[in-house]
């Protein structure tokens, strides 16, 4: 998987990244189970801090999109993403909350904020 990221973006590399992996986990070109290179390895290749590759990986095993073994290596969970629950639920609310907002000061329309929303959803 080909991991883009955006050096002039105001969002944090490591925040890219971790969407970056998450996004490649959705679209199914990570399978559960499939390893991911270490943490020294990536950033060299990405030609990032190790530091803040470290922190993408414990945020995503903290969400257990990944496991970290020491023999094994990094690895997509093995036994899936966990489902939605309430508390992802309510977190997911809290995420769109700001965007809807600043969505209508912006005059988007419910339609189109909709329509944006489904054909992103289409791309995984």
């Amino acid at each position: 998987m080909l991991i883009n990221l955006d050096f002039e973006s105001k969002e944090p590399i490591y925040q890219q990244l971790v969407d970056r992996i998450i996004e490649g986990i959705a679209k199914k070109e990570l399978k559960p189970g499939e390893g991911l290179p270490s943490v020294r390895s990536l950033a060299s290749d990405i030609g990032i801090n190790l530091h803040t590759v470290n922190k993408a990986y414990q945020l995503l095993k903290q969400d257990e999109f990944i496991l970290i073994h020491r023999q094994k290596g990094v690895v997509i969970n093995p036994d899936g993403i966990p489902k939605a629950d309430d508390m992802y639920i309510d977190q997911l609310r809290r995420n769109l909350k700001p965007l809807i907002a600043e969505s209508i000061c912006r005059e988007v329309t419910e339609d189109d904020f909709l329509k944006i929303c489904s054909e992103i959803y289409k791309t995984f």
